[in-house]
């Protein structure tokens, strides 16, 4: 099956619309169901590259369009995408969706993925992971065409090494409100109850087994899973925020370390080194972090 491009007049997004639409996309995968992607088309005419966003669990493509928007005056073209159960990729309502983010790594980012390269054979390609958006990267069946990566804010979720804000509540998190409202209600309703957003059965619990393991999502899958990270040999520029609010170093370090494969440099980087009084783990990707951009991402796509 084919990528269906959608008429961007006719279907736009409820959520945001950017400034310049990008083109719409629906990018069908083996399992059966379909993602929503869209694709920014770089600004200059010498094209350096493209660049896949690949977002955090629950982060809806849209809140990356800044950034996309950056990139493209970089000379990239870039695409988006939203994971089943996400964003433009609800196909009727959460409760529905049976993916968990094993499948999101084997259906939607491999289908991603191989609509990029057909659509830009010729461009070296640059993947860009926001937290769970890294771990798609060790967790995908083959990952050969992506060229380098880029890891930002992305950690293990294991509860008991995250930052100390994230810890404070993940117990209760896992213990308490997961068990209580999943088997009840067939979905996890993050909006409802304010914590995160709504996400599909599979995905919540499968995080769930993860978080309460010291090796996270290998300790629980087994050798298999930790083949596919070791199996990754593009390199690997991590970024990482000081006050990051979830991942803490800890956590970082010990999900690059399943990267066995790859080169792997690490870039540390505090607010007040870009003018700023917070980064956090969301938000680094909106217009006000322009000087991070330039200072940090510019250069690690440019080298």
């Amino acid at each position: 099956m084919e990528a269906t491009v959608i008429d961007p007049v006719k279907e736009k997004s409820a959520e945001k619309q950017a400034s310049s639409d990008p083109e719409i996309v629906n990018v069908p995968t083996s399992a059966g169901h379909s993602i929503t992607a869209r694709v920014f088309r770089a600004a200059a005419s010498d094209v350096k590259g493209v660049c896949v966003i690949a977002p955090a669990t629950g982060v809806a493509q849209y809140l990356y369009d800044d950034f996309a928007h950056w990139l493209t005056l970089q000379g990239f073209e870039v695409v988006t995408y939203d994971y089943d159960g996400i964003g433009l990729s609800i196909q009727s309502h959460v409760k529905h969706s049976r993916s968990d983010k094993l499948s999101w790594a084997n259906n939607d980012s491999v289908a991603l993925l191989e609509f990029v390269k057909a659509r830009f054979p010729e461009l070296p390609l640059t993947w860009i992971g926001h937290s769970v958006g890294t771990h798609m990267l060790g967790m995908m069946p083959s990952v050969k065409g992506i060229d380098r990566a880029i890891s930002v804010g992305a950690g293990t979720g294991t509860w008991w090494m995250n930052a100390a804000p994230t810890k404070r509540v993940a117990w209760f998190l896992w213990y308490g409100l997961v068990p209580a409202t999943v088997p009840l209600l067939g979905y996890f309703p993050g909006n409802r109850l304010k914590v995160m957003c709504d996400l599909p059965k599979g995905v919540i619990m499968q995080w769930r087994r993860w978080c309460l393991n010291g090796d996270y999502c290998v300790g629980v899958e087994g050798d298999w899973l930790r083949q596919r990270f070791a199996r990754v040999t593009c390199p690997i520029s991590c970024v990482a925020f000081t006050d990051d609010d979830m991942m803490s170093m800890a956590n970082v370090d010990k999900l690059h370390s399943f990267f066995t494969g790859a080169d792997i440099t690490k870039v540390v980087v505090s607010p007040e080194e870009i003018g700023q009084k917070r980064i956090g783990h969301i938000g680094w990707h909106k217009q006000k972090y322009q000087a991070l951009w330039d200072k940090v991402f510019a250069p690690l796509l440019n080298n």
